[in-house]
């Protein structure tokens, strides 16, 4: 998938979450890079490319009364990881929701314990 029709899904991803959420982020970029570089899966002891996004910045739970002037958190979907291992693209386009609403989850504080455990009960939820 050319880039421009994957940063088309990110965006409809985003449009899809609850206005509330929405309103909520501030001072924060999206964005799109074809992979993950090394350094970052080094630094995340990532043994291979699995990594679709990645929550960069300060989460909303620990910041404290003096924080401020400070650049925009960034989240970082990436794309070849996702493109690879998802088999159509239905199937890139539910690994990029699920993506984007993780790492907004760790921008509102959520760890990747507390992420995954609801995901868990989701895909639970689904099956009924």
């Amino acid at each position: 998938m050319d880039y421009m029709p994957f940063e088309k899904l990110v965006e409809r991803s985003l449009q899809r979450l609850p206005k509330k959420f929405l309103d909520a982020l501030q001072n924060i970029t999206i964005e799109v890079e074809a992979e993950p570089p090394a350094d970052v899966l080094d630094d995340l002891g990532h043994e291979d490319d699995g990594l679709y996004g990645l929550y960069q910045g300060t989460p909303l739970t620990e910041r404290e009364w003096n924080y401020g002037n400070v650049l925009p958190d960034r989240i970082v979907i990436y794309q070849g990881p996702i493109e690879r291992d998802a088999t159509n693209d239905a199937e890139i386009e539910k690994i990029v929701l699920d993506t984007v609403v993780h790492e907004i989850g760790h921008y509102f504080g959520f760890d990747d314990d507390t992420l995954y455990s609801i995901e868990d009960e989701k895909a639970k939820k689904k099956k009924k």
